[in-house]
C-alpha cells in the first residue's frame, strides 16, 4: 500500500513529466514548421518570436499597457498585516499570424487602450520590431489587428493578364489586393455610381481599363466611355479597347452632351419596360443578360464636361451651359439609373467640387483615390474620415513605388484600406477587346419597340 505521505510527490514529478512533454512537443512542432518552410516564411517566424518574446517588455514602453487598482479577490486574500495588494499593470493579450511577407498580431484591447492609442503607437512598434511599416485596423469587437510587415507588398508592382473568359459573377469588381495579401472586390451590384481620385500617371485609367477587360468577355455587358483628354476613339487611353465600346466620345463637350442626353432617353425607356421585361422594378434582382445588360458608363478626367467656365462672349457662356446641362444629366444618370441597370465611373484628378460636382460625388457610394498632393485632396476624394487614418491616407502614395496603390474604404472594414491594382498591358487590353467585339451592342436597340439589336461594327 502506497504511502499518502508520498503522493503529493508522485503528484509533482507526474505534472512535472507531462509539462516536460508538452515543451518538447511545441519545441520539435515549432523547429519542424521552421525547418519545412522557405526564406521568406522563416524571416517571417523570426518576426513572430521577436514580437512574442519582446511584447510584454515592450508594450509599457509604448503605453500599451494599464494601471489596475483594484486587487483581485485572490490578491486581497493572499495580502497579510493590512498591507494593500500591490497594483497590476495590465498587458494586451496578443495571438498571432504568419505569412509569406509578415506576421498579423491580433491584440485584445482594454479600458484606455484602443484604435488612436494603437495608431499611435504604431511608428514604434515597427522600429523595435525593425519593420518597415505597420498598418493598425478594427477586427472583432474587443480586439484590433496590426500588421506588420517584412517589406511592403504594396511597392511591388502586380499584373493582370485576362484570358477572355467570361466572368462568373458581374456583380463585384476585383480591384486587386491589400497588404495581407487578400485579394479585395468592390461592389457593383445596386451601386449607381463610382469615383476614381488620383494624380495623373497614377493607375486611374488602367484600373478601369482592367475592369473592361475583365466584363468584355460577357455579352451581358455594354460599355460607353466619355475620355477628356482624347478628341476621337483612336486616341487616348482607351483605343485599345474603342472595338468593345458601344459609344465614345472625346473632350467636345457638345458630343459629351449628345451622349449624355442618349444615355437619359435610355434610362427612361429602360423604366417604362423594366416591369414588364423583367418582372421586377430593380435590376439587380435579375441581374444582367444579353437582352438587359449591365450599361458601364465611364467618364474619365470628368472635370472636362463639367468644368465652370467664366466669361461673357458667346462662345464661353455656351460652354458653360453645356457643363451645366452635363452635370444635370449625370446627376439624372446616377440617381435614377441603378435600377435599370446603368453603372457610372467618374475619373477626375482631384474630386473637388470644381471638378466633380458634389451633388454627384456624394451620391457615388464607392470611392476610390491614388495618390494626392494634399490633405483636402484626400478629403475631397474618399471624405473627412479619411483624416482619422493617416497612414492609409493617399497622401502618403506619391511615392513612384506606389504607382497602381489606391486607398478606398470596403464594405464590411471599418476605416480605409490601401489596395495594389494589377497594371494590364495595352497589348492584352486590345486583344480581349477584338475578340469580343462582336458582342457589342447599342442597349438603346434591345428596348421593345426599337426595332431590334443593331451590333456596333468594330472600329
Amino acid at each position: 500500500m502506497t504511502d499518502i505521505t508520498t503522493a503529493p510527490t508522485h503528484i509533482a514529478a507526474a505534472l512535472a513529466a507531462l509539462a516536460a512533454a508538452v515543451l518538447l512537443g511545441l519545441l520539435v512542432h515549432t523547429s519542424v514548421r521552421y525547418l519545412r518552410a522557405d526564406d521568406e516564411l522563416r524571416a517571417s517566424l523570426r518576426l513572430e518570436w521577436r514580437i512574442r518574446r519582446t511584447w510584454k517588455r515592450q508594450a509599457p514602453m509604448h503605453g500599451l499597457s494599464v494601471k489596475d487598482h483594484t486587487p483581485t479577490t485572490a490578491a486581497q486574500l493572499a495580502t497579510k498585516d493590512g498591507r494593500k495588494p500591490e497594483v497590476r499593470e495590465l498587458v494586451p493579450k496578443i495571438h498571432t499570424r504568419v505569412d509569406r511577407t509578415g506576421v498579423t498580431v491580433r491584440m485584445r484591447t482594454l479600458a484606455g487602450i484602443g484604435l488612436a492609442e494603437l495608431q499611435k503607437a504604431a511608428p514604434y512598434l515597427a522600429d523595435t520590431w525593425r519593420c518597415p511599416r505597420i498598418s493598425v485596423l478594427p477586427d472583432q469587437p474587443g480586439w484590433l489587428s496590426l500588421r506588420a510587415v517584412r517589406y511592403d507588398p504594396l511597392a511591388t508592382t502586380t499584373a493582370y493578364r485576362p484570358d477572355g473568359t467570361v466572368p462568373k459573377d458581374l456583380g463585384t469588381w476585383p480591384v486587386g489586393t491589400d497588404e495581407f495579401a487578400t485579394a479585395v472586390k468592390l461592389p457593383l451590384k445596386q451601386v449607381p455610381g463610382v469615383t476614381v481620385a488620383g494624380l495623373p500617371g497614377y493607375g486611374k485609367t488602367s484600373l478601369i481599363n482592367g475592369l473592361i477587360c475583365r466584363l468584355a468577355p460577357s455579352n451581358a455587358v455594354q460599355f460607353a466611355v466619355a475620355d477628356g483628354k482624347a478628341s476621337a476613339a483612336s486616341e487616348g487611353d482607351y483605343a485599345d479597347t474603342a472595338s468593345r465600346l458601344f459609344a465614345f466620345v472625346g473632350d467636345d463637350l457638345a458630343e459629351a452632351n449628345r451622349l449624355f442626353h442618349k444615355l437619359v432617353k435610355l434610362h427612361r425607356g429602360r423604366y417604362a419596360h423594366i416591369r414588364k421585361a423583367l418582372g421586377t422594378t430593380d435590376f439587380w434582382k435579375v441581374g444582367p443578360t444579353p437582352a438587359w445588360p449591365l450599361v458601364v458608363l465611364v467618364i474619365d478626367e470628368a472635370h472636362t464636361y463639367f468644368r465652370d467656365h467664366k466669361g461673357s462672349d458667346p462662345a464661353t457662356k455656351k460652354l458653360a451651359a453645356l457643363a451645366h446641362e452635363n452635370a444635370r444629366l449625370v446627376e439624372h444618370l446616377v440617381k435614377k439609373g441603378r435600377s435599370v441597370g446603368i453603372l457610372v465611373i467618374l475619373a477626375t484628378q482631384k474630386a473637388t467640387g470644381d471638378a466633380l460636382p458634389t451633388f454627384i460625388r456624394d451620391i457615388c457610394p464607392v470611392n476610390l483615390s491614388f495618390a494626392q498632393n494634399t490633405a483636402d485632396a484626400a478629403v475631397a476624394a474618399l471624405g473627412d474620415d479619411i483624416r482619422n487614418w493617416p497612414d492609409v491616407s493617399p497622401v502618403s502614395l506619391r511615392d513612384p513605388a506606389y504607382v497602381g496603390v489606391a486607398s478606398m474604404a470596403l464594405p464590411g472594414r471599418v476605416g480605409f484600406t490601401r489596395v495594389r491594382t494589377p497594371y494590364v498591358e495595352p497589348d492584352d487590353a486590345a486583344r480581349i477587346a477584338e475578340q469580343s467585339a462582336h458582342l457589342t451592342c447599342d442597349p438603346a436597340t434591345l428596348l421593345p419597340g426599337s426595332g431590334g439589336p443593331e451590333f456596333v461594327k468594330a472600329a
